[in-house]
């Protein structure tokens, strides 16, 4: 899928051949400060798009409001060509959009598997009336059963199965946070600093992970700060600076982009580099 994004140039606001969402003339305010100003945005379907920058830059408040956790103050953006701004996550992830968190969400006094089976859309045990009729909700319960098991162990996290949430490492309650989000079968799945807080014998693994849901399709798109894991990983990647996007491109096409070196690490008085994107 990323051959899709051949012949795309890298330079902000660029058109894509098959945006899953879309963003136009974002802003959100606090005060006087203007935290996001993004004027056009496009993720393409089907590849791992990387959002990156320096602290303050507006990376997760814009990423917050394209999901829904925070309100815009002017804008607009499409999912999946419908319109997304002012819908409630859960909505949201109804249509196919899901997230995880920098500091993880697992209902701590749940066991794993409760917490995966948790997530999936559309159970029918969940309303009043079908809930006292077993026959109705049984055998999708049965299915999403297996799909939690599968998954779990697919994540490896299988042994864990009933042991209470809050018991387990940062690292394995990542593992957790993206395992459940994929109950939900979404189509976007959007990762704030998957890697934050996880150990080394972890970050492989979570590597694995992020690439083999675009192998099977999905669209995603990740906050990071580790620039080895943005150059290994990313198909895609967008740099923003004070609010604004001023980069986009492949991550060799940022490696080398003044404007990024500039912004993310600082250009001293003589002009050299404090350092590269590598």
């Amino acid at each position: 899928m990323a051959g899709d994004l051949d012949g795309v140039a890298p330079e902000p606001g660029v058109a894509k051949p098959d945006p899953i969402l879309v963003a136009d003339e974002v802003q959100r305010r606090y005060g006087g400060l203007l935290a996001v100003d993004v004027g056009h945005l496009e993720v393409q379907r089907g590849v791992i798009t990387a959002l990156i920058g320096p602290n303050g830059a507006g990376k997760t408040t814009f990423f917050n409001l394209l999901c829904g956790f925070d309100r815009a103050d002017e804008g607009r953006w499409t999912f999946q060509g419908e319109s997304a701004e002012g819908v409630k996550p859960y909505k949201l992830a109804r249509r196919g959009m899901v997230r995880t968190f920098q500091l993880t969400k697992a209902l701590a006094g749940m066991t794993v598997l409760d917490n995966m089976l948790l997530a999936p859309k559309g159970q029918s045990g969940e309303r009043m009336l079908a809930s006292l009729v077993p026959p109705i909700w049984r055998s999708q319960e049965t299915e999403n059963l297996e799909r939690a098991r599968d998954l779990l162990q697919r994540f490896k996290l299988d042994h864990l199965t009933d042991e209470y949430a809050g018991g387990l490492s940062g690292g394995q309650r990542k593992l957790l946070e993206m395992a459940r989000a994929l109950m939900s079968q979404p189509s976007l799945i959007m990762l704030d600093e998957p890697m934050a807080g996880v150990n080394p014998a972890l970050t492989q693994s979570l590597l694995g992970h992020v690439t083999a849901l675009r192998d099977e399709g999905m669209s995603v798109l990740f906050v990071e700060h580790d620039m080895d894991v943005i150059m290994t990983t990313s198909d895609w990647v967008v740099c923003m600076a004070e609010g604004r996007i001023i980069a986009e491109g492949r991550p060799a096409d940022i490696a080398g982009n003044a404007a990024v070196i500039e912004a993310y690490l600082g250009i001293d008085h003589g002009g050299t580099t404090k350092g590269k994107v590598s």
